[in-house]
């Protein structure tokens, strides 16, 4: 782990998307936190000492969720997969499907295996899971300031946690997809899915992966960014803050399924500037507390016990 002196910073962004607007001051106090994502390796070790089964490796019960239809009550998990040409954007359907089988233990498929992966983040793990193995190591999931904070390496206000330009020099500075997608990625990176960590130079605190190669869960019920208000011509500026409560998380969108939402942070390997350009430090996204995918991850921290 690392330690990273609290301070003040630039929270968010105004120059891409309305939901990392807008900017907001605040500050956050010193904590340690995994110079990587929790790998398969790492987790392993948590499951091998628990015996602890994943969201993703239970059958869901249909009670939990009415109207599933009863094939739909199988183990599994979320799993991308690339299209043959180019797709309308606004319909996810076209590249996520619902793999039965797989799990952290079969992350490509239910015929794959950890054999080449295991200094790979894991995947296919809710926020339970996160949670769970936080608390086995004796630490937490951090909050979305916490994860911002750290992510941003010292560079308050780039877009970036190398800089302001995407690819200095034509190089990539961490795993994301390059090409037109969901059906042509270049490779430019060298990797097709998750890449082992470390595989890119750490950001200014010595943190590895905090941008692209997987998304990663925080502590953060998802909410429109509070803003401080102003009392007597100054403006109170937060510490530590937090996200919305737990019903300020469930989906507009989707009344009929009320299923809390946490904060994501980091982007990942699907991330392209032609379609997901969030891989940067304020980029975040809601993802439903039960939802595993092959391209979230996480990370934990250890903050100040006098907290």
């Amino acid at each position: 782990m690392r330690f990273i002196d609290g301070g003040l910073f630039a929270m968010g962004s105004d120059r891409f998307y309305p939901e990392e607007a807008p900017v907001r001051q605040v500050r956050v106090d010193g904590f340690w936190i995994d110079e990587t994502p929790v790998t398969n390796r790492q987790f392993a070790e948590f499951v091998d000492a628990t015996g602890y089964r994943t969201f993703a490796e239970t059958p869901p019960d249909p009670k939990d969720y009415p109207g599933m239809p009863p094939e739909m009550a199988r183990a599994g998990s979320l799993l991308f997969q690339r299209t043959a040409m180019p797709v309308d954007l606004n319909d996810v359907s076209q590249w996520w499907h619902f793999s039965f089988g797989t799990d952290w233990r079969h992350p490509h498929g239910p015929d794959s295996n950890l054999d080449d992966l295991w200094d790979h983040p894991v995947v296919h793990v809710v926020f339970e899971d996160a949670d769970a193995y936080a608390r086995w190591a004796g630490k937490a999931l951090p909050t979305e300031a916490e994860w911002e904070f750290a992510a941003r390496g010292g560079l308050d206000g780039a877009d970036y946690a190398w800089g302001d330009e995407l690819a200095p020099g034509g190089i990539c500075q961490a795993n994301y997809w390059q090409g037109l997608f969901p059906c042509s990625n270049l490779l430019e990176d060298g990797y097709e899915r998750t890449s082992p960590v470390r595989s890119y130079a750490p950001n200014g605190y010595g943190l590895y992966d905090m941008i692209g190669n997987v998304w990663e869960w925080t502590a953060d019920w998802y909410a429109q960014p509070r803003i401080a208000r102003k009392t007597k011509g100054s403006c109170c500026v937060p510490a530590n803050p937090r996200g919305g409560t737990k019903r300020e998380s469930l989906d507009p969108a989707n009344p009929d399924v009320p299923i809390p939402r946490k904060v994501l942070k980091g982007g990942s390997h699907l991330c392209a500037p032609s379609y997901c350009q969030r891989y940067r430090p304020a980029a975040r996204h809601p993802q439903a507390v039960d939802s595993s995918t092959s391209h979230i991850g996480f990370r934990c921290i250890v903050r100040d016990p006098q907290r």
